[in-house]
């Protein structure tokens, strides 16, 4: 008789965690049933095409008996159940309540499913009448998991220190940004940062760790620091001068949260929970976790100086902004659609234009009139949008699901097209796409399509304002994209420079 293998359900897979788990729960010898709202969004990781990996799309924030009953279909014959679902990204101020009603219908299911057990990561901090309503949510979570009697192992950390990660965003970008910082005097409460790559093997541990089973578990670095201190240790690890902090008593977690918004990539929306948790002293009460799963911690200093790495390298695994719903049909469908197409013809093979049009922003920019997207970026930061401070998670490549600066990812197809759809805050729904079609061996045309579906009169004006400066950027950029495939697809060492340029 064959050895059994073990099935895992999977929730979060398309998330910062779930998405780093994932693989390396394969490469321990388990199979996987992922349960995601978008399976296209999953399907562009790699090591979810592999053959061991089920995906099951449904959304546990639908609280029809239809959806119930799928869940617990999806969880029959499984081993155990990973819970790494946060709706903070997604339901804005009504996350909590949204959060309970999802871990709730998990548990129902779970029961119903004869799961053995559950595994959720949660967060530290004692419960009081000081705990934020971010940490406190945490918690009323574990208690929806365990309602049912299915055994919880509930793993709680503090700040995760990885490339990707929004506290690690946080952190960076404060640093690099500001030498000189007034601060609410959060930044002397104690915390106990902990490596992802620490977080990663937790979880995994436990599964084969029967004594886990049913515990509240904090897991955290071997150090305890003030967030000053780590501020400190980012400066150095950045090579950077000592930062000049002044705590106040009078910055209240909103202006902290608008402060964190303009500074780094973090939006207020998804800034204010987590600056109000920051207020919370969040240390591992004890070492149980370290007994029962051993292993090697990072220390505060190696932590950074791995996450800086793999940012210097690019290819970040996962990253925060990559979390949320994908878009589906078209909310105008039927409606106004503004419509700006053009079309330039390139020399060049189609797989050299789609390379050249997948580097589009980041820290390479968008090919022509940058000075115009920063200053749209900076509008839309003042109204609470993302602008461009989130950046792209590749420096070459995109996914389905990634967040491109204000733009997401919501299609792509290798050497034929890219689809974004924009997150910037505008009075309407704005998409944006490419497509490539070879016209012989060595030559391509590239189509730039804009369209924008206006909300109300507001919507119109907004259109016919920016319509004029279209001719500027979008001409531009696909002159810069053509430059840029020539570039790529001549022969090495002809005559034109040195190609890595673009």
């Amino acid at each position: 008789m064959s050895e059994h293998t073990p099935t895992i359900v999977l929730t979060g897979a398309t998330g910062y965690v779930g998405g780093r788990l994932g693989p390396r729960l394969l490469s321990k010898g388990y199979r996987l049933r992922c349960l995601v709202r978008s399976k296209k969004k999953l399907l562009a990781q790699a090591w979810a095409n592999d053959e061991r990996v089920e995906i099951v799309e449904l959304d546990l924030a639908d609280d029809s008996a239809e959806t119930e009953a799928r869940l617990t279909e999806s969880m029959r014959g499984c081993d155990a159940g990973y819970y790494l679902i946060h709706s903070m990204v997604a339901a804005g101020a009504e996350y909590a309540r949204l959060d309970m009603d999802m871990g709730e219908r998990f548990a129902r299911a779970a029961r119903e499913a004869d799961l053995p057990r559950i595994i959720y990561l949660s967060g530290l901090g004692e419960m009081g009448g000081g705990l934020s309503e971010h940490l406190r949510s945490r918690r009323e979570v574990e208690t929806a998991l365990a309602s049912t009697g299915v055994p919880v192992t509930t793993l709680r950390a503090a700040m995760i220190i990885g490339s990707g990660s929004a506290s690690f965003e946080i952190l960076r970008y404060l640093v690099e940004r500001l030498p000189m910082m007034i601060t609410p005097r959060w930044v002397q409460t104690q915390c106990q940062p902990i490596a992802i790559r620490n977080v990663l093997h937790s979880l995994i541990a436990c599964l084969r760790t029967p004594e886990t089973i049913g515990k509240d578990l904090d897991i955290g670095g071997p150090e305890v620091m003030s967030y000053l201190e780590i501020m400190r240790v980012m400066a150095r690890e950045r090579g950077l001068p000592r930062r000049l902090v002044i705590p106040v008593p009078v910055l209240t977690p909103r202006l902290s949260s608008l402060w964190i918004g303009l500074v780094t990539p973090v939006t207020p929306r998804i800034a204010r929970p987590l600056a109000e948790g920051l207020r919370n002293r969040v240390v591992c009460r004890d070492d149980e976790a370290g007994r029962l799963m051993p292993q090697e911690l990072l220390t505060i200093s190696e932590s950074i100086a791995a996450a800086l790495g793999r940012h210097a390298q690019g290819g970040i695994e996962t990253v925060w902004s990559g979390a949320g719903p994908m878009p589906g049909d078209e909310p105008w469908s039927g409606g106004t659609v503004f419509v700006d197409e053009r079309s330039i013809s390139i020399d060049a093979p189609p797989e050299a234009v789609f390379r050249a049009v997948c580097r589009v922003g980041g820290g390479h920019g968008w090919y022509a009139a940058d000075w115009l997207w920063h200053i749209r970026g900076w509008m839309d930061q003042l109204v609470g949008g993302p602008g461009l401070r989130r950046g792209r998670r590749d420096r070459e490549r995109l996914s389905v699901g990634d967040a491109l600066d204000f733009w997401r990812v919501i299609g792509i197809r290798e050497n034929h097209s890219l689809d974004l759809v924009a997150e910037m805050k505008v009075p309407g729904e704005a998409r944006l796409s490419f497509r490539i079609d070879a016209q012989g061996a060595s030559r391509s045309s590239l189509v730039m399509t804009a369209s924008f579906a206006p909300k109300g009169l507001l919507g119109l004006a907004y259109w016919y304002s920016v319509f004029p400066l279209h001719g500027l950027v979008f001409s531009g950029m696909l002159r810069g994209i053509r430059d840029a495939a020539h570039a790529e697809a001549r022969p090495s060492g002809s005559a034109g420079g040195d190609q890595s340029r673009t």
